[in-house]
């Protein structure tokens, strides 16, 4: 039997040497080292050897399974560096072709409008405000002068949650939370996203607006008026005017719907704002008496003033941009336009 051991060991150390791929290594590993293998199967016949015999046949076997593990061990090592070398040698790199150029990100449109209209208020003494985009009914409503069953809530498209649960369809409740927080004076701007069901080429379900508040002694229609007039020309330009007309919204009385001078054509009439001049670009208004009371403010001590803009509508408006959902769809041509 100790021939027999020297006979498999020779076998084995030839298939180790002969094996050309790491797959054909280990098929030979398992014919004579596994559980059935032929090395495996011999030790287990030591039980046949006289007792005398058995401790140095065993002894030999373990000798002869150390010898051949480290061998294919080497063996292994040996075919994986090969096999290793010509991948790396099929996959290399051609040298002569040019480097692709890694394309750089963009500040998107919407972003820099935001941070724009931030920077502007933040130099006139705003405080940048946010509030949660998952709000209660009360919040986006009552305390905004639209109790329950109110005609102005058919202004919105709301996305009801639960029948008090909703998501904002305006910023609005920010300048709620915001006065039940702090006494005047109040000076906020309060960015974020609004939702409404509401999509078409210059609508989105989910849009961005912009809300300003003040609340003082002695805040005046001429302060909004004032405030409105030197936004307008800071984003847009120090040629652009804006004028006021009469509108109507149940946070705010009296209310304005707030127009710029054309941007394409300087106020002179043209497709864009349909040969009028004027472009409607946001929504104003001293807080209504109502508002005030609901926080805990008192009329007759202390006014405000308040305006919503919606940030898409100024980026189409400052950028030429036609169609709203362009904003939104991430087409990389369309982006990489406004590079700063």
């Amino acid at each position: 039997m100790h021939n027999k051991v020297y006979e498999i060991r020779n076998n084995a150390l030839k298939a180790c040497q002969d094996a050309r791929t790491v797959q054909e290594l280990n098929d030979a590993r398992v014919k004579f080292l596994g559980k059935k293998g032929e090395l495996t199967l011999i030790l287990r016949s030591t039980g046949q050897l006289p007792p005398e015999e058995r401790p140095l046949f065993g002894k030999l076997v373990n000798e002869v399974r150390d010898e051949l593990e480290l061998s294919w061990a080497q063996r292994e090592q040996d075919l994986f560096d090969a096999e290793e070398k010509e991948r790396l040698l099929a996959e290399g790199l051609d040298i002569t072709l040019p480097g692709r150029t890694i394309t750089r990100g963009t500040v998107h449109p919407i972003t820099q409008i935001i941070d724009e209209t931030k920077t502007i208020f933040m130099n006139m003494g705003y405080e940048i405000v946010e509030g949660p985009e998952i709000e209660w009914d009360y919040y986006n409503f009552e305390a905004l002068n639209i109790p329950a069953d109110h005609p102005a809530r058919d202004m919105q498209d709301t996305f009801f949650i639960t029948e008090k649960l909703l998501l904002r369809s305006q910023t609005s409740p920010v300048q709620i939370h915001a006065m039940e927080k702090k006494q005047p004076p109040i000076r906020i701007l309060a960015p974020g996203k609004v939702y409404r069901a509401d999509s078409d080429i210059t609508h989105s379900p989910m849009f961005h607006q912009i809300e300003g508040l003040v609340v003082d002694r002695g805040i005046t229609f001429a302060d909004l008026k004032g405030t409105l007039q030197l936004f307008a020309e800071r984003m847009f330009g120090p040629q652009t005017k804006i004028r006021l007309r009469p509108s109507y919204f149940p946070f705010t009385e009296p209310s304005a719907e707030v127009d710029v001078s054309c941007i394409i054509c300087k106020g002179e009439g043209c497709r864009v704002c349909k040969d009028t001049g004027w472009l409607e670009i946001l929504g104003s208004g001293m807080v209504h008496p109502n508002v005030l009371r609901q926080v805990g403010y008192d009329p007759k001590e202390v006014t405000g003033f308040a305006f919503g803009v919606g940030v898409e509508r100024m980026a189409m408006l400052k950028y030429g941009i036609h169609d709203i959902r362009l904003l939104f769809e991430n087409d990389v041509r369309f982006l990489q336009q406004f590079t700063s």
